[in-house]
């Protein structure tokens, strides 16, 4: 089994360029020993809040706070997809309740992706349409399934691309159809567990990131720069494209002592509360037990009773006295059994998968993209960077336009000589100046760091 101390993660958020305040919300809570790792894992949750005014900071804030709490509360009796989703639920109600409750957070909602990585793998938790992928080698897989309008299209089209359904003209590309907060009730997405290898990359992001890097881009600056590097990198070619939503990403790399290792011993993982049948299954032979034990004693106090030859009558009423008391004992065992039998309830049937035996939730990963870097996917980030370049000229900022125009040339130069390492070094490099640049006018960077 992993430890779970090698793992590296850094997260960063941003407001954008068209929003007054960040509905954005993000937290990590760490593995911080093996034993917290066996039993908790590590828990990353993104959630995009939504509503009027405060509304949807204030979900999201309830999100990533209460989630954690609840999850460590319930782990210890439930298993990790079972205490995931119900802390998703319970979090929910809290949210919603704030809602009907208090007028300024009417209709209040969130997204919320949740990532546990725990030694038998990564669990996901998920609803609305932030996003959590995994990158492995060139691939990048989207491990969550968006709640939109765009995606249940796609699908009741028959359509294999659910991103087809955003490319529809007739279809709104932000309307979500399942979220926290607006109902008590909530359906959610679990996925997994997905066995984890050394290096794999996890991303979790809101739509302000998703909605203007493609998947292969994403998975590109994740795969090449440090983990700081690449959240600034992510961020700040999402400032160059306009940024109209609040951003927000975290990036995962696992380390080898998070890498899956199966134990012969590894048990099954129930689903579904059983409400206490268990127990009350276990009752009646309990007494039984009881009962059987309580006879042996009686028979030996009885026979001892019977055989005593000796001239003490204490030790001779003692050992009918107690014959006499172990009956009483049986006979009371026996008829709690018989009750607890005439009163039990069916066994609930629980659902349950085998981590390590081919069984896992869900029908994860939803799209797979091949992200090795090509010329076709520089293109396209260079030329957002070159007007990224035009905007500061047309702004006065002339030193900044000028770093930028050398970052171009240089990762233009890289490309040509397929030297792709280098050529996102220097577009890295263009997107730090421009995001600096873009900082220190609006004074809005939310940048939220945590490194391990």
């Amino acid at each position: 089994m992993g430890q779970g101390n090698t793992l590296q993660h850094h997260v960063r958020s941003h407001v954008g360029r068209r929003r007054s305040n960040n509905q954005d919300s993000a937290v990590v809570i760490p593995a911080e020993s093996p034993n917290s790792f066996h039993k908790h894992g590590w828990l990353f949750i993104v959630a995009d809040g939504m509503g009027a005014h405060a509304g949807g900071e204030e979900a999201s804030r309830i999100a990533v706070a209460r989630i954690p709490e609840i999850y460590s509360d319930l782990k210890p009796e439930y298993s990790p997809p079972l205490a995931l989703s119900q802390s998703l639920r319970q979090a929910n109600k809290e949210i919603h309740s704030k809602g009907e409750s208090d007028p300024n957070y009417k209709g209040m909602g969130t997204t919320c992706s949740t990532l546990v990585l725990l030694p038998q793998g990564a669990i996901v938790g998920h609803v609305g349409d932030s996003r959590i992928y995994r990158v492995r080698g060139h691939d990048i897989e989207q491990l969550s399934r968006d709640h939109s309008l765009a995606w249940e299209v796609a699908a009741a089209s028959g359509q294999n691309d659910p991103t087809q359904g955003a490319n529809l003209p007739s279809v709104p590309k932000n309307i979500i159809t399942r979220s926290m907060g607006p109902h008590s009730d909530l359906d959610i997405d679990l996925e997994g567990p997905f066995p984890v290898e050394q290096n794999d990359l996890f991303i979790l992001c809101s739509d302000g990131l998703s909605g203007t890097l493609s998947d292969e881009e994403i998975a590109l600056f994740a795969s090449e720069l440090s983990l700081e590097e690449a959240t600034a990198a992510v961020v700040g070619l999402a400032l160059v494209r306009g940024a109209p939503d609040n951003t927000t990403v975290i990036i995962i790399k696992a380390g080898p002592e998070e890498v899956t290792q199966y134990s012969r011993r590894e048990t099954s993982w129930p689903l579904e509360d059983d409400g206490g049948s268990i127990a009350s299954h276990r009752r009646p032979w309990i007494f039984l037990g009881i009962a059987a034990v309580s006879f042996f004693l009686c028979l030996v106090t009885y026979s001892a009773y019977k055989s005593y030859d000796g001239n003490d009558d204490f030790f001779r009423r003692m050992f009918l006295a107690g014959s006499i008391i172990t009956m009483g004992l049986t006979l009371g065992s026996v008829f709690g059994s018989f009750f607890s039998f005439a009163l039990i309830k069916p066994r609930k049937k629980i659902k349950v998968i085998s981590p390590g035996r081919g069984t896992s939730l869900g029908r994860a990963p939803y799209r797979r993209y091949d992200s090795t870097p090509s010329e076709k996917i520089f293109s396209r980030i260079i030329r957002s960077l070159d007007r990224a370049k035009s905007e500061l000229e047309e702004a006065g900022l002339t030193e900044e336009s000028e770093k930028i125009t050398e970052a171009i040339k240089n990762a233009r130069n890289a490309v040509q000589s397929s030297n792709f390492s280098m050529a996102t070094q220097a577009i890295a490099d263009g997107l730090q100046t421009f995001s600096h640049t873009i900082q220190s006018s609006m004074l809005t960077d939310t940048d939220t760091k945590g490194s391990s």
